[in-house]
């Protein structure tokens, strides 16, 4: 059975390397249903909500884990403007990407965004929010991610992301902090090399346990059990008409002095929230509308 919409980790018992799955098929599916992404687009909004599902992982708190890039605009700019996916430890996620003009399917990262860099935040529910940054040197967004974790964390990482129109899926591999105490220091590149040689029909088509078995027959792997992930977004009618209040009273009516109704629609999952005359005039009149 396919693991779809899920999460799970595994672990080389004897090398200090951990490891974890993500699909999603179904919930990147609703997540993308409300806009009209372009397969090029949907495809890397689908790696980085892949990636941010993955780097869940590795928090150790309640919390959400965001990937964030935005074009700094002038010369060099390129077609995407925005690209953000946010994963919380509940396994739920969200993304969105904003974009102007053709996008060229393959193109390398820099050339998508530009002039931009790749923000990777971690926001505890409790705590002190905490920002890394690294620069779009490299080709693909699972190379950038890795060459994160190679500088901020001094942690050997090895991502690999995948996406088109059905769902997206994602593998990392990590070494563990204690790695430098292992007598085997040749397990990291075999174990990598290995997975280098899984292809996306594997990954589209084949559960996980048999991947496991199919390519680390060798090692003795522990799995976890799956967990699942789903879309979540927190737009809704009541956020939308407290964002309306926030515009002011003249404003909303000059807009309806053009427009038989103010509509609002949510840049994460694409739903439209109208409000016509009658519910600005009891808005301002009685309140905020519950």
């Amino acid at each position: 059975m396919i693991n779809s919409d899920t999460f799970q980790r595994f672990l080389f018992e004897e090398l200090q390397i951990r490891g974890e799955w993500v699909r999603l098929e179904s919930s990147f599916q609703e997540a993308t249903k409300g806009v009209d992404y372009p397969s090029a687009i949907k495809e890397l909004l689908g790696q980085a909500v892949a990636a941010s599902v993955l780097l869940t992982g590795t928090l150790k708190f309640n919390g959400r884990l965001s990937i964030h890039a935005r074009s700094m605009g002038g010369e060099g700019k390129g077609p995407i403007s925005l690209l953000m996916a946010e994963a919380s430890n509940k396994r739920t996620f969200r993304g969105l990407v904003n974009w102007d003009g053709d996008v060229v399917q393959g193109e390398v990262l820099s050339k998508l965004l530009g002039n931009a860099q790749l923000a990777i935040t971690i926001d505890p529910d409790q705590g002190q929010r905490y920002q890394g940054i690294v620069s779009l040197e490299r080709d693909n967004l699972s190379d950038c991610l890795a060459q994160y974790f190679e500088l901020s964390e001094q942690l050997d990482t090895y991502l690999l992301l995948g996406a088109d129109d059905e769902g997206c899926f994602g593998l990392m591999l990590q070494k563990l902090p204690d790695y430098r105490d292992l007598e085997d220091q040749d397990a990291w590149d075999r174990i990598i090399h290995i997975a280098k040689t899984l292809k996306k029909d594997e990954l589209l088509n084949t559960d996980n346990e048999t991947l496991l078995m199919r390519l680390f027959h060798e090692e003795k792997v522990i799995s976890y059990e799956p967990e699942t992930v789903s879309f979540s977004c927190s737009c809704s009618r009541e956020r939308t008409i407290a964002s309306i209040e926030q515009l002011g009273q003249e404003e909303a009516l000059e807009i309806l002095e053009e427009e038989a109704e103010i509509s609002v629609a949510c840049q994460f999952c694409g739903t439209n929230y109208a409000f016509d005359r009658a519910d600005i005039q009891s808005l301002f009149k009685l309140g905020r509308a519950h």
